[in-house]
């Protein structure tokens, strides 16, 4: 097995190895790797290829990360025949929340969040992806 070096704050470190602890795993290499299969794998569901889609993206950062904030300007512009709507907020005293509505096809939405992910600073991103047929369905079951 080829063995990798990462850089990562000692903090997130210490999440890591009690998350190994706490879930039984042997180590913080076992974690990693079952955490890379899982990124990898997160855009290859077969059921949402050659489909409209509707994502919800969701990134919280520091408020002083000004960088974090022109970034994700400038992914607005850059994927604008993608953003359906984008909505910005304060979240507690120092932090900002930016939310993305999307609509498109499962390789933008992917190479999307990819970027967000990519961003230095955020704190968190999370997504939600939905075919949109599946929700005239929903209506049809009303």
């Amino acid at each position: 097995m080829t063995v990798v070096s990462v850089s990562m704050p000692e903090a997130l470190v210490e999440r890591l190895d009690a998350f190994a602890e706490e879930h039984g795993y042997t180590g913080r290499s076992e974690v990693l790797r079952e955490a890379s299969r899982s990124l990898l794998g997160e855009f290859e569901d077969k059921r949402l290829e050659d489909r409209e889609l509707m994502a919800v993206v969701t990134v919280v950062f520091e408020y002083e990360t000004t960088n974090v904030e022109e970034r994700m300007m400038k992914l607005r512009h850059e994927y604008e025949s993608l953003v359906a709507s984008n909505f910005h907020s304060h979240v507690g005293e120092h932090r900002c929340m930016e939310l993305f509505v999307l609509e498109g096809e499962l390789e933008d939405i992917a190479t999307f969040v990819g970027k967000i992910r990519a961003t230095k600073d955020t704190l968190s991103v999370d997504y939600s992806v939905m075919p949109v047929d599946e929700l005239a369905a929903l209506d049809a079951e009303q």
